[in-house]
């Protein structure tokens, strides 16, 4: 039934009607299985809504669910950067790095080789340092 509903939401999503996959995705935590999982696409199914409260919230609680689930910090970390929170977002990104080369997963959903997320997650964290120094040098210029 959870896996039915993940699926089913992520075609909606697919399809351009990610709106339409929370209902399913909500219904399914009631059965209490895969609820890292569920969270997880809930945030996906909210950031591609634009609401970012609960796209944060959703994968907050993913991250609570599963401590492992890298792409839960990572997508995180993304929201936090798009909310303006440049340090948790900092965190949550090198944590999502952390996780990746600490428990490697053989391969995600899409089929994309773990080792290839896990480069393209060690670039992004290399271009988040110089922003990073520069909203540290903006910072103190101007205290």
């Amino acid at each position: 039934m959870v896996g039915e509903a993940l699926a089913r939401a992520e075609e909606l999503r697919r399809a351009g009607r990610a709106k339409d996959g929370i209902p399913l995705l909500l219904e399914a935590l009631r059965y209490g299985e895969e609820r890292a999982q569920v969270f997880f696409r809930l945030g996906v199914l909210f950031f591609e809504l634009g609401d970012l409260s609960r796209a944060e919230h959703a994968f907050r609680r993913a991250t609570e669910e599963d401590p492992r689930h890298a792409s839960a910090h990572h997508n995180l970390g993304v929201v936090y950067r798009r909310q303006g929170k440049i340090a948790q977002s900092v965190k949550m990104l090198k944590k999502a790095q952390w996780l990746e080369v600490r428990y490697p997963r053989r391969a995600d959903p899409a089929g994309v080789p773990k080792g290839s997320r896990r480069r393209w997650a060690w670039g992004a964290g290399l271009l988040l340092l110089p922003l990073a120094a520069l909203l540290v040098w903006l910072l103190g210029r101007t205290g």
